[in-house]
């Protein structure tokens, strides 16, 4: 049976992401550093605001390493939105910041643009890159909801899993091996991020 944990972080979109959880049948457990992450099969890290601010206050914790201990272990792990920009190897928002490191990549603000202010808030399309299990069952080129200025760029075609352009193309959808990332937000995208959600969270971590 999943046992999911769902980081509780300070900020952001900790709620909205459990109630999508409760939604599709899951009973997530709140986990933050006093918490036991060896009884969990699957880890996720929310999270919205600045990079820089975000890493902070985890290092404060000591979360990083636990989350990579986590998954060292091979368990499914999925950061949204900065969280999942946390995944990267660094980020260049408020000065150059060292991310978990599970991507090999840099977090850059967006260009923007005319009729494309920053931040980028709405619905953009997703383009699949490449098969996964995580998106089986969702289309190519659906739209999902997006609050972000900053995006990550991998260094490495193969963690690409979905792509979108705002000004420039951007990792939407990242992964590595037992870990992904949506730069999205599933719980506020409607049927196709709860399919995400729920993919994910059956997801075994093998590719």
């Amino acid at each position: 049976m999943e046992n999911i944990g769902l980081l509780r972080m300070p900020i952001g979109n900790f709620q909205s992401a459990w109630n999508a959880l409760y939604e599709l049948g899951f009973d997530p457990l709140m986990v933050d550093e006093s918490s036991d992450f060896d009884d969990l099969t699957h880890l996720i890290v929310p999270g919205v605001g600045n990079f820089k601010a975000v890493m902070a206050h985890l290092e404060s914790k000591g979360l990083p390493d636990k989350i990579r201990a986590f998954a060292s272990t091979g368990r499914p792990t999925l950061g949204i939105c900065v969280g999942m920009q946390l995944l990267a190897t660094r980020s260049t928002e408020s000065g150059d910041t060292n991310g978990i490191g599970f991507v090999e990549g840099t977090v850059s603000r967006l260009p923007g643009g005319p009729g494309m202010p920053l931040p980028h808030v709405g619905w953009s399309t997703v383009d699949l890159r490449r098969s996964h299990p995580v998106t089986d069952g969702i289309k190519q080129g659906r739209d999902f909801y997006f609050v972000h200025s900053y995006a990550m760029h991998c260094e490495n075609d193969t963690d690409w899993i979905g792509a979108t352009n705002y000004g420039t193309d951007f990792v939407s959808i990242v992964g590595r091996d037992n870990v992904v990332g949506f730069q999205f937000h599933p719980e506020k995208s409607q049927a196709n991020g709860l399919k995400l959600l729920e993919n994910f969270c059956y997801w075994d971590g093998q590719c």
